[in-house]
């Protein structure tokens, strides 16, 4: 069998991300990505879809990357899905086709209404489309039947009416992509600091001295972050990485934007320091720091920043006692890395006046992602790091504006705050309690109390646990609704009443009743900014996804029962100053910031939202910034799953390739899946170590089947994986997110944030049947 893997030993950029650029161009239709990739991330431009990594404070001539390069090639395909495609594709058929494929299609031009007798979707009109959605709703025994999912690339402008038309319905039932990934930080960093969003600017980054980087490849998932770690690094700055798998982006970085990196392929070194963690060892790991910082202190090393501890600080002595109860070599098991290292990490801390703490899901898909992350809280709070100039901890957000969606009442659990606020300028009641988080709103539909699923962009059953048997549910339920632009797999699982509705992307012209519209999305750092597409849209049949929600709404809640609020729905879907007002209104007495909203957003740069911890500034429980003591937990998922299935278990952890975006994934005719880790031609792989390999009596290349060990007893494969030798802990195992999320049981969940456990999966391999 030939061997997927072709070793790249170049630094990540380059040449390796302007071809793979051109690339993205020359598989679609270049000419109208060209015109968009200049305005790209630019003041009055348009804001990229591809992550949510901060726009840079200065003026650059080019603020995108290849990822970004290859988000808007696909926007602006020449490729269509129309009513015809459909036609001739039957559903079931479609089924059998890859996610690349899927992709492929390109752009969806019609709304489309599934016939069952044909398994073909059908072209409908908008406003039958709407009063068939309307009429599925009003028809739910209760409000709380319905679930109102929302992707994080959704605007401000259609987050907004999305929320309110869920509570104005009745219900609290919104997932949304947070649920997926960072929902562990924002609970993790409300408990501590009072706020749960980055204290960081991307400004920072030019006056730490230290960044630590844990559980990221931002390489793959955010590459504007290599520029920032690039000049950091060039003046001095120490870069720590902990991460299991040795990632090239984290090691080196030739800028394609520097002539002489670029042509003599001699990057930048970014980690200074790499320490190859085991999976979900970054607990231990983080404990092992603040216990060598204490123990330095102890000794009389003075390196705790005694006066913030003091006054902006409680619960340091319960903190304090529980790590020094951690003995070393539970912190050695329990992390991978020896103490001389963990201690050598430690003083790189100590030695940084400044230092920045920056992690994505490779820390909060775990079970104790919320206690590993108060971990992290607890090592910044030694030093004062925490609200001062180049100093604080970054959560990097992935979807574009998952952000901003939280900010304007996107979630399940809405604060009193926000309620009244609505209350106050909508004159209704709005439901106070908490509805379906994501993985909550998985087992309604698979245990058939959720009857009806409303997605605001987003794959949800793919991005999910437990795909296959989420998909299969979603054609029992009696409505699902789709606002999307291209079409993916979720899709092809509708309910009785499956409607499919196509929206402009974030690249195209918006004209709402004549006039041109803009909208606004929050970035990781709580920069709020505008976003004005230019591009023709695809069809013109296309309507924006402020007007698609809107109409539901007012199509939904005109006739409802009880009485429903006097909400003028079409304003707020032909006139996006007027959601941009009622945001103001209700934020006024929940979210400081947002005063004076239509004129500040139209500022070249847009505005900040303020961080009260960034201010030191904290609204927690007792008013200071927390420590929390926490020991290293006992009770695991594998060691569960060990004491169940045996010690052959390993720790799967998923991971994203280089040319893909969440569960969008890029193709070419060269085959190239993963340039960084040097895949091609297949997605197919299992990354293991030599010693694993040998133990389980496995080889190199050999194909394998992936079977669960589910808590749930639940048998879940994944069959005809190739092993590939790599430079990973022994005992665990690496493989791409989303084909592998059906192996995970729903009720593999972080501990309070309910995340799905993406990163600890306990894995049986077979030799392939």
């Amino acid at each position: 069998m030939q061997h997927p893997i072709r070793f790249y030993d170049k630094p990540a950029g380059g040449l390796g991300s302007l071809h793979g650029t051109a690339k993205a161009l020359r598989s679609n239709s270049p000419l109208p990505a060209l015109k968009v990739l200049p305005r790209l991330n630019q003041p009055g431009g348009v804001d990229c879809p591809g992550c949510a990594y901060p726009d840079s404070p200065k003026d650059k001539a080019v603020d995108f990357c290849e990822q970004g390069a290859w988000a808007i090639a696909h926007e602006s395909t020449a490729r269509r899905a129309t009513p015809e495609f459909f036609a001739a594709n039957p559903v079931a058929a479609l089924r059998s086709r890859a996610e690349w494929e899927l992709e492929g299609f390109g752009r969806l031009t019609a709304p489309m209404l599934y016939d069952r007798a044909s398994d073909t979707y059908r072209e409908i009109e908008w406003d039958d489309a709407f009063k068939l959605a309307a009429g599925a709703l009003r028809a739910l025994d209760a409000p709380g039947r319905a679930v109102f999912y929302a992707s994080g690339r959704s605007s401000n402008e259609a987050a907004f009416p999305y929320q309110l038309f869920a509570r104005a319905f009745g219900t609290n039932n919104m997932p949304d992509s947070s649920n997926y990934c960072h929902e562990s930080s924002g609970m993790a960093l409300g408990t501590t600091l009072g706020v749960g969003k980055s204290t960081v600017t991307r400004e920072d980054f030019e006056h730490a001295e230290a960044i630590f980087v844990f559980g990221q490849n931002p390489a793959t998932n955010h590459p504007r972050m290599l520029g920032d770690l690039r000049e950091a690094s060039l003046r001095g700055c120490r870069i720590a990485a902990f991460n299991p798998m040795l990632e090239p982006g984290l090691r080196g970085f030739a800028d394609p934007q520097s002539p002489l990196e670029t042509l003599t392929g001699r990057g930048t070194r970014i980690a200074s320091e790499y320490f190859q963690v085991r999976v979900g060892g970054d607990l231990a790991a983080i404990t092992g720091m603040c216990k060598a910082v204490l123990e330095a202190e102890d000794a009389g090393g003075k390196v705790l920043d005694r006066d913030f501890i003091a006054r902006h600080t409680s619960g340091f002595e319960g903190f304090a006692a529980a790590v020094r109860a951690q003995s070393w070599p539970q912190v050695e098991h329990d992390s991978g890395l020896p103490r001389e290292q963990i201690e050598k990490a430690a003083a790189i801390y100590i030695a940084s006046r400044a230092t920045i703490a920056t992690w994505c899901m490779g820390l909060t898909q775990h079970e104790h992602a919320v206690e590993t992350i108060q971990m992290l809280v607890n090592l910044m709070l030694l030093r004062g790091n925490v609200g001062k100039p180049g100093a604080g901890l970054m959560p990097v957000r992935g979807h574009s504006n998952v952000q901003g969606d939280r900010t304007v009442g996107v979630t399940n659990r809405p604060k009193k705050e926000w309620l009244e606020g609505l209350q106050r300028v909508f004159g209704f009641t709005p439901p106070a309690e908490h509805g379906l988080d994501a993985v909550a709103a998985i087992k309604g539909i698979m245990d058939g109390s959720v009857h009806a699923f409303l997605g605001l962009g987003g794959n949800f059953a793919v991005a999910g646990p437990d795909t296959p048997r989420v998909l299969q549910a979603m054609e029992r339920l009696q409505l699902t609704v789709h606002i999307a632009t291209k079409l993916n797999r979720t899709h092809l699982h509708p309910g009785q009443i499956g409607l499919l509705l196509p929206c402009l992307s974030r690249t195209e012209r918006d004209e709402q009743q004549g006039a041109r519209q803009f909208v606004s999305v929050e970035d990781t750092a709580s920069m709020v900014h505008a976003s004005a597409g230019r591009s023709d849209p695809a069809s013109a049949k296309l309507r924006s996804e402020p007007h698609i929600v809107t109409e539901l709404a007012r199509h939904t809640l005109a006739a409802g029962t009880p009485p429903t609020p006097a909400i003028d729905w079409q304003a707020m879907g032909s006139d996006y100053r007027v959601t941009r007002s009622l945001i103001e209104q209700v934020a006024s007495t929940a979210v400081a910031g947002f005063e004076k909203y239509n004129d500040r957003i139209a500022q070249p740069r847009g505005f900040h939202l303020p961080n009260s911890a960034r201010n030191r500034e904290w609204k927690t429980a007792s008013g200071k910034a927390q420590f929390t003591a926490i020991a290293l937990p006992q009770d695991t998922i594998m060691g569960r799953a060990r004491a169940s299935f045996g010690e052959e278990v390993l720790c799967l952890a998923t991971v994203r390739a280089h040319r893909q975006y969440n569960t969008t994934v890029y193709r070419d005719t060269t085959g190239e899946v993963d340039r960084y880790r040097g895949v091609h031609h297949t997605r197919k792989v299992l990354f293991i170590s030599a010693a694993t390999m040998a133990r389980l009596g496995l080889r190199d290349g050999q194909l394998v089947d992936v079977h669960a060990a589910s808590p749930d007893g639940i048998a879940r494969k994944c069959s005809g994986y190739q092993l590939v030798q790599h430079d990973v802990p022994d005992g665990d195992v690496f493989g791409y997110f989303p084909e592998l999320t059906p192996l995970v049981s729903p009720e593999l969940v972080a501990r309070g944030s309910a995340t799905p456990a993406f990163k600890e999966v306990p894995v049986l391999l077979r030799p392939a049947e």
